[in-house]
């Protein structure tokens, strides 16, 4: 059964356009290079919960929990949250339409 990983954050105020820098050069490419497919990315225009949620998709749950095990993404991770706050990240099983 296909499995999403689904990552939450604000971005750091200051670090806008490095951060962008970063999500379309460096994190989504490097996401697809580890397997995780359909990237979505989403901003929160309104309500009370982080500014940014992205999420990806892959063909099972132990594929995707095992590549978020890896040093690669551990690096990915960290480097990502020097542009950012209140970093969070979950694996679920994957349905159609928006999950949260």
């Amino acid at each position: 059964m296909p499995a999403k990983i689904i990552m939450r954050w604000n971005v750091r105020p200051e670090m806008e356009s490095e951060y962008f820098e970063f999500l379309v050069h460096e994190l989504i490419p490097a996401m697809n290079k580890l397997g995780i497919n359909d990237i979505q990315v989403w901003y929160t225009a309104y309500g009370q919960c982080e500014q940014k949620m992205a999420e990806g998709i892959n063909e099972s749950a132990d594929d995707l929990l095992q590549v978020i095990r890896t040093a690669e993404w551990h690096n990915l991770t960290d480097k990502l949250q020097g542009f950012v706050l209140d970093f969070s990240q979950k694996v679920i099983p994957a349905t159609r339409g928006f999950q949260i």
